[in-house]
């Protein structure tokens, strides 16, 4: 069965235009399998549940009345986009964190993925990520994916920022998974697919520290590890050189520039932060590249990464 079969999509409650349902239609229809899709939405209204006037069964159909208005609206906008090829079902609920509704829901309904749209500032013409998108990156134990509100292009280009520079295992495994996830979302999308890697700059104090050190040499050696480190893993998954860049600096300046020099579509990156009971931060690095780019974002965790949200940890 393909991945991403099981796709859960937070709705855009000001918005009839939803992206990312869109891009999950875009999934599931290059599908292998059939997909199943769950439209989802997390509401909330302080005042519904502290009106003293009413008693709690009126409140309680008072929250049901909005949830199925709700439903309402969202079958109406996801309509033109659902056929007989897509199993579909909406799902609204009453939770005052959505991040958690989301998270929770993701857990009962053993989605492979999760799909939301992120909002575009007018002025600055960049992708304001809000704090519940935070929330999700960090802590959703699927895969997250960030749409921005744009119309991909046929052959739109995706690039997997892996670190080839590393012999952690955590980081190999990633960049294994990582570039995997690329060439089955390029192959259903009809995407062209790339890899990106950012080596560091040559640390200035050495230089000051080390008189006879030669940053020269240094940096041409480290250039030399790094694109050896890439060429095993593009010969590894069949990518020509052509469908590779290596440059100097640090990833939350590469990634992003390379992203806009190149049009992409899409940056797939590994959050390789804290696992286990102190996944709180998905890593200084990825949040720093995330948040300069501009356009959607995929996140991937490693394997063995337990959300603090799982239901099956002992609180």
């Amino acid at each position: 069965m393909s991945i991403y079969s099981k796709i859960l999509v937070v709705a855009d409650i000001n918005h009839d235009e939803q992206p990312a349902l869109v891009r999950a239609i875009q999934l599931a229809k290059k599908s292998a399998s059939t997909s199943h899709i769950t439209f989802f939405l997390s509401i909330y209204d302080f005042s519904y549940d502290m009106t003293s006037m009413l008693s709690p069964d009126e409140r309680d159909a008072m929250r049901k009345g909005v949830i199925h208005q709700r439903e309402i609206w969202m079958n109406k906008v996801a309509e033109p986009y659902i056929d007989d090829s897509i199993e579909f079902n909406v799902k609204v609920v009453w939770h005052n964190r959505p991040y958690e509704a989301t998270i929770a829901e993701v857990f009962s309904g053993e989605h492979d993925i999760l799909i939301k749209g992120t909002r575009k500032h007018d002025t600055l013409e960049s992708v304001i990520f809000t704090p519940t998108d935070w929330h999700l990156l960090r802590k959703c134990p699927c895969p997250v994916l960030l749409v921005k509100n744009e119309f991909w292009p046929d052959h739109a280009k995706i690039y997997a920022s892996v670190h080839v520079g590393s012999e952690n295992d955590t980081h190999i495994e990633l960049n294994d998974s990582m570039v995997e996830r690329l060439l089955e979302i390029t192959g259903r999308l009809n995407a062209e697919p790339f890899l990106v890697n950012a080596y560091p700059l040559t640390p200035a104090n050495i230089t000051i520290e080390l008189p006879e050190f030669d940053p020269t040499s240094y940096t041409d050696a480290v250039r030399g590890h790094h694109l050896t480190a890439m060429k095993a893993l593009r010969q590894k998954h069949h990518l020509c050189e052509e469908q590779t860049i290596v440059q100097q600096g640090l990833p939350e300046d590469v990634i992003p520039q390379v992203a806009e020099d190149n049009g992409a579509a899409m940056v797939i990156l590994g959050t390789t932060g804290r696992t286990g009971l102190s996944a709180v931060f998905i890593g200084n690095t990825a949040e720093h590249v995330i948040d300069k780019i501009n356009c959607d974002v995929l996140a991937l965790k490693p394997n063995g990464y337990i959300s603090p949200l799982d239901p099956n940890i002992a609180k």
